[in-house]
């Protein structure tokens, strides 16, 4: 199978490039493909073989509206007060199968069988001879149901790309490859149903380069995804995550944030930020946030936001050469209601 060349090292990240498969500064080594497999939910399959399950029905079985949300100190008597309904979410780039994967994945799973968020956007997703779609992988051991979005077509033998995954009804399914398509870049859709309300979750993965020409391009995906979610979100709540490759303020993501509120600043507000990062500190030297969850501000307030995966685990061992970031994101109360936050 052709494999695009590499593009031009980015000094501030690394990855593994997917042509040759060695550890270099990070470039853009997407697998060559330029229509996107055909798009399917999947539960997650009983086997271990890395096969994709068949395309379950939305009408999922449902859990409880409480479950992964903080519960209250106390209950309310009053009539005009209601609990705070929202949802959680985590983002993470999960570093494909590099540095010892089958033992990293035990503690990605342990931490997100913990926190049971509502919906996980993944990031550097990949499947390949040896190696079980790693989203699948999770949402089995996890109960979820998931999405992978790749542009290496369904049955290559090596497919990487973006997932979403939800233990929540799913409502709508899309997937689109941004602009500029010779970029390789992908973004998922699920519309899921929490407290009887639908909210869109896109998953997505910006362009790494820096310089002037990555902020070209990831403006030009900004105002793509821009125009996917105008034509799926259906006026539901939006909530947007992953790698975005650049900083919170970057011009090149000024569009997107006009529209939409950046999660863990909206918690931190009051806190010098400067010297957070979503970069883990023990493979980049300089502090860099790039990983997001952007929300829409007139229907949901971020409540809590953090970092995950931002220690070793007993062994000494990283779960990614990225932090997570988790967040719980509340549904905007209706007028003359009083909200009992659950902190």
């Amino acid at each position: 199978m052709y494999r695009r060349p590499c593009a031009a090292p980015n000094a501030g990240a690394t990855e593994v490039c997917q042509a040759s498969g060695a550890r270099r500064p990070r470039v853009l080594c997407a697998l060559l493909g330029f229509a996107l497999a055909p798009g399917a939910l999947y539960a997650a399959s009983p086997g271990d073989a890395g096969v994709p399950a068949s395309p379950v029905e939305s009408g999922s079985a449902r859990l409880p509206e409480n479950a992964g949300i903080p519960a209250s100190g106390a209950e309310s008597d009053s009539t005009t007060a209601i609990s705070a309904a929202g949802m959680t979410m985590v983002t993470f780039n999960l570093h494909h199968d590099r540095d010892e994967w089958m033992e990293r994945r035990r503690t990605i799973l342990a931490e997100l069988q913990r926190l049971q968020p509502d919906a996980i956007a993944l990031q550097e997703v990949i499947e390949k001879p040896g190696v079980r779609n790693q989203a699948e992988w999770l949402a089995k051991g996890l109960g979820y149901q998931y999405l992978f979005v790749s542009t290496d077509p369904a049955g290559a033998s090596k497919r990487y790309g973006n997932a979403v995954l939800t233990r929540r009804p799913v409502l709508a399914r899309n997937e689109h490859q941004l602009q500029p398509l010779d970029d390789f870049r992908t973004v998922g859709h699920l519309r899921i149903e929490i407290a009887g309300r639908p909210v869109n979750v896109y998953a997505t993965h910006f362009n790494e380069r820096s310089g002037d020409d990555g902020q070209r391009i990831r403006r030009t995906q900004v105002e793509d995804l821009l125009r996917f979610i105008a034509a799926t979100s259906a006026g539901a709540p939006v909530v947007i995550a992953g790698d975005f490759n650049a900083l919170v303020d970057a011009g090149d993501l000024s569009a997107l944030r006009s529209r939409y509120g950046d999660s863990f600043g909206s918690v931190h507000v009051n806190n010098d930020l400067t010297t957070v990062s979503t970069l883990n500190r023990h493979y980049y030297q300089v502090p860099s946030r790039i990983d997001h969850i952007f929300f829409q501000q007139e229907t949901m307030l971020a409540r809590e936001a953090r970092l995950l995966f931002d220690e070793p685990d007993g062994d000494g061992r990283w779960a990614s050469d990225h932090y997570g970031v988790w967040t719980r994101l509340q549904f905007t109360p209706k007028k003359g209601t009083e909200v009992v936050n659950s902190n």
